[in-house]
């Protein structure tokens, strides 16, 4: 099997999930859309050839934002055409609001941003197929559902994980590991994290004590993914 992993900036590598992918025998072509993310428009076209499964990461940007109408339109057209394929798809936060997009959703501001470790709960009724983690967070918007989707899992400040046929979309980050949630922190502005409240070395301390869990888990989510999902 073949994926292509369509990430955004450099720094949103698919880390455990590619981890995952590779040790179950899928060769991975990860494509960075912009190379530099000071200049958000200039972006490197995505490949034409076929793949088996696409994985589509975060990203420091808003699906709505206009520094990137450049290219969103093409990214969603991207997903569209793979989920109607039959093509599985795997969003991962920006991924999993773009994945909702792209299939008749909508994205918008979350009511609080979720930044750090929260336990996901299935609604009423609902087998969730993943750990309840904790697992990591960081968005500022949310995803609100397509018509279709069955929703898996949330948060008491939105929806976390929602699978639609053969894609799933999940709000936080499964792929997070100690390296990743480095670059994140000292990309970071002081100004910034100083606004929402985060202190570089207490989150980094979290994923630190939360890794060995993280994946475990993540390797479960993509083995659900590539057993069940994909599969069906």
């Amino acid at each position: 099997m073949r994926a292509l992993v369509v990430t955004h900036e450099k720094t949103s590598r698919p880390g455990f999930v590619g981890d995952r992918l590779t040790e179950r025998g899928v060769d991975l072509a990860v494509h960075v859309m912009v190379p530099d993310n000071t200049r958000p428009a200039d972006f490197q076209p995505l490949p034409q050839e076929d793949f088996d499964v696409l994985v589509v990461t975060g990203s420091y940007w808003s699906v709505y934002e206009d520094a990137i109408e450049p290219w969103i339109g093409t990214e969603l057209d991207l997903i569209r055409r793979s989920h109607e394929g039959g093509t599985p798809v795997l969003g991962i936060c920006f991924g999993g609001q773009a994945l909702a997009a792209a299939l008749g959703g909508s994205v918008d501001r979350s009511p609080e941003t979720e930044i750090g470790w929260y336990r996901i709960s299935p609604p009423e009724g609902v087998d969730l197929p993943i750990s309840t983690g904790p697992w990591m967070e960081w968005h500022h918007d949310r995803f609100h559902l397509p018509d279709g989707a069955e929703l898996l899992a949330s948060t008491e400040i939105c929806p976390q994980l929602f699978r639609m046929g053969r894609s799933v979309g999940t709000q936080f980050h499964p792929e997070i590991n100690v390296e990743l949630a480095s670059e994140w922190l000292w990309a970071a502005s002081d100004d910034y994290l100083e606004s929402v409240g985060v202190v570089r070395e207490d989150i980094l301390a979290a994923v630190t004590r939360n890794e060995a869990a993280n994946r475990r888990n993540c390797f479960d989510l993509v083995d659900w993914f590539l057993d069940d999902v994909a599969q069906s």
